[in-house]
């Protein structure tokens, strides 16, 4: 059976008719699946698991009925790193860290959401670096819902200032993270999303091919991957 893997969906109640594509999408592979990757920015923000959902429970709940036929997966992104235990429960996915290596049909894979890899944009990096602090979370956390609001609004504001002045390359994946990545894990494949530009990249690691298979986002359309024993096809 096929793997289904997508990432950076940013789901939002003002963007409906991203969440159509993406449960007709599930609604099109239930039950042809063997397992689920959701590889981060599942939703466009995530305050809590005792946030207000809104019209996204219509999406979670695909999910939780997508999750009675075969593993769901999901790795924390960006927008989403405040997902927890209690969603996870509710809709029926298993967290899993960030570098996973899964074996996909018989050939070593490593997941990521891709943030990581952006090295050269060393602002993000030190700003990643405080929010996935355990201690800045359980912070955060203790504060209503009003105060975590305003305080994810004043980071996003910050964000796309920051992200205006910056040029797409720093915003892209630093060659060497990518290379060392491979070495690290010992795989000749590696899926994963965030710099929102789709392409599959051959690349050389030492003496031996590989390739980088990177996921678009689904803000104007849609980009998933498929594995089979046949290999790894990215969708748009």
């Amino acid at each position: 059976m096929t793997t289904l893997l997508l990432s950076d969906l940013h789901l939002d109640d003002a963007r409906p008719a991203a969440t159509q594509r993406f449960t007709d999408l599930l609604s099109a592979w239930r039950g042809r699946t063997s397992a689920l990757y959701i590889l981060g920015d599942l939703v466009e923000y995530w305050l809590g698991d005792d946030q207000d959902v809104g019209d996204l429970e219509t999406a979670f709940r695909t999910i939780r009925d997508f999750a009675a036929t075969c593993p769901v997966y999901f790795m924390h992104g960006n927008r989403d790193f405040l997902i927890g235990n209690g969603f996870a429960s509710r809709y029926g996915v298993e967290l899993i860290e960030d570098p996973t290596v899964v074996d996909l049909h018989g050939t070593p894979t490593l997941l990521m959401h891709g943030d990581t890899l952006c090295t050269d944009d060393h602002d993000y990096q030190a700003l990643r670096g405080t929010v996935r602090d355990p201690d800045w979370q359980r912070v955060f956390l203790s504060k209503s819902l009003a105060e975590r609001e305003a305080m994810a609004r004043r980071l996003r504001d910050t964000s796309k200032a920051a992200m205006a002045e910056k040029s797409r390359e720093i915003m892209d994946v630093n060659a060497h993270s990518v290379a060392q990545a491979f070495r690290k894990h010992g795989v000749g494949r590696l899926i994963h999303g965030h710099v929102h530009r789709p392409a599959v990249h051959a690349v050389q690691i030492g003496d031996l091919p590989g390739e980088r298979i990177v996921m678009g986002d689904w803000y104007e359309s849609s980009s998933y991957v498929t594995c089979d024993r046949e290999g790894c096809t990215l969708h748009q």
